[in-house]
């Protein structure tokens, strides 16, 4: 394994050039009026919008506009904003404020500005993308692409996505990026009058915010980044590896259906339990459930069960329903739960494409991906094709990709990194890069874990390091590639009986971070 030093002095020598210059002061300080816009489960809450440059190379030009959210400090002494982002890239940011504000230990949360945003492209932000209503309308076409015919289809499908962006967002494409997002951060902390900002960021978040700290490093106080992102691979070989690492944790959760075989009566062998579960795929690409649920609706179904292992007794319940009585009524529940794309969530998928596709270099030849997609389907197959229809899109973009950022950084303040060792949407792997590449970065470990998003989910042992940081900005420091190690929360137990709905599965943090990232 390359030294951090190593790791840090290689990529030196292709930062110059890597991001476009943009004036000093590229715009004024703006002035922030805030609101009560607080919720039942939030009330502190506060908004607030914020103009700023469409291209921040032309301060004076076209400007948009981004929705935030704050939950002001009530301590005497104020450590500053903290900003906060779940992920996506996409995911809207304005209620997590005020989920970090109340998740905290009180006497934490009261030294800090809380200040989620709605980045750009996303949400209450304006403009709002939406490239294509109905694109996820149920039932899509089967995502493994068994004959030319179907290839074709989803091919069609993902190349006119694309061209719909392109008619409608031709002058805003260009500047919807990891980059331009990262400037927009900097906007906010001048109109906060910040002359620092602290940032905690989950998921695709953490590449934001790793970007953030590569452009502004003197303007870090504090960075927090929990399931980290690898920046080597943005983003074609990093979803490759996602197809692994989900193909690994849909297989821990058959192994979980039939260690309690006395529940859900698929068998005690975890392989027979996958095998009914393909079953299950084959069947529901003939027979739709309800009409709604496809193969392909299948897999979205349990991929966010990849996420976060609270949602294994909806899914484990749907999918003996259907196996043992064919009961179609849970499975469109879980579908409707947890896949089901509304406006919100075609939003999201909108910014997604467009930061996904224009932040870093994509194959130019749909030959290089059907050859690789087919080969990671031959050894973890649960995914890989849905995954290569989720952006293929990248194929056909309007805008030019930009060239991959380094994000090498030797002049930060302590940074503390999340990361589970069985984390499907950013495999391990990425943490231990982030943390070569971070100079005076701490890793801390969750062992055995597979969830994605682990601090304020309640692990006490990952939330005291967190704590601690936040407090004082105390890091652990160990001789290993690990700072830190806890052990993992505990695995789920079956619903009992009675339990209704899949809607209460899941922890507040995990319905704020979404899927994909």
């Amino acid at each position: 394994m390359r030294t951090r030093a190593a790791v840090l002095c290689a990529a030196a020598a292709v930062l110059a050039g890597s991001v476009t210059a943009v004036p000093a002061h590229a715009a004024p300080s703006a002035h922030l009026s805030w609101k009560e816009c607080g919720t039942g489960k939030y009330p502190t809450l506060q908004c607030a919008s914020l103009k700023v440059p469409l291209d921040h190379a032309n301060p004076s030009g076209r400007q948009i506009t981004l929705a935030l959210s704050r939950v002001p400090h009530t301590a005497q002494t104020s450590q500053g904003p903290l900003l906060v982002n779940p992920g996506g890239p996409g995911g809207s940011g304005l209620t997590l404020a005020g989920f970090v504000a109340s998740a905290l230990p009180r006497s934490v949360a009261a030294q800090y500005d809380i200040v989620g945003f709605d980045p750009r492209g996303v949400g209450r932000s304006s403009p709002a993308l939406n490239c294509a209503p109905g694109h996820f309308r149920p039932v899509r076409p089967d995502t493994v692409p068994a004959t030319a015919e179907l290839e074709r289809t989803n091919l069609a499908r993902a190349g006119s996505f694309a061209a719909a962006c392109g008619r409608k967002y031709a002058d805003v494409l260009p500047y919807i990026d990891t980059v331009s997002a990262a400037r927009d951060m900097d906007s906010i902390r001048r109109a906060l009058g910040a002359p620092r900002i602290s940032y905690f960021g989950y998921s695709y978040g953490t590449y934001l915010g790793a970007v953030y700290a590569r452009l502004y490093p003197e303007r870090v106080r504090r960075l927090v980044l929990d399931s980290v992102v690898g920046p080597v691979g943005v983003w074609y070989e990093d979803n490759l590896a996602q197809d692994y690492a989900f193909n690994d944790r849909h297989r821990a959760l058959m192994a979980w259906i039939a260690r309690y075989d006395s529940t859900y009566h698929l068998g005690k062998d975890p392989e027979k339990v996958e095998a009914e579960w393909y079953a299950m795929r084959a069947a529901l690409a003939k027979k739709p459930a309800g009409g709604k649920v496809g193969a392909s609706e299948l897999e979205d179904t349990f991929i966010p069960g990849g996420y976060f292992d609270g949602y294994w007794p909806y899914l484990a319940r749907a999918f003996a329903a259907y196996t043992r009585a064919k009961n179609t009524g849970p499975l469109v529940e879980a579908y409707q739960n947890f896949a089901a794309v509304g406006g919100s969530g075609e939003n999201g998928y909108s910014v997604y494409s467009a930061v996904q596709c224009h932040d870093a270099p994509w194959p130019n030849s749909w030959n290089r991906w059907r050859a690789e997609t087919w080969d990671v389907y031959g050894k973890a197959p649960f995914m890989a094709w849905n995954n290569a229809w989720y952006n293929a899109p990248c194929a056909f973009w309007p805008t030019a990709r930009r060239t991959r950022l380094n994000i090498a950084n030797a002049e930060l303040p302590p940074v503390l990194l999340f990361q589970a060792t069985d984390d499907a949407a950013t495999p391990y792997p990425g943490g231990v890069t982030v943390h070569q590449l971070l100079a005076r970065s701490s890793l801390v470990v969750e062992e055995g874990g597979g969830n994605h998003g682990i601090t304020l989910s309640g692990n006490a042992c990952l939330d005291k390091y967190l704590v601690a940081y936040l407090t004082n900005g105390q890091v652990p420091r160990g001789a290993g590639v690990a700072d830190a190690v806890c052990a993992k929360s505990p695995d789920p137990k079956p619903l009992a009986a009675k339990a209704a709905s899949t809607s209460s599965g899941g922890s507040a943090l995990h319905g704020l971070l979404g899927f994909r990232r």
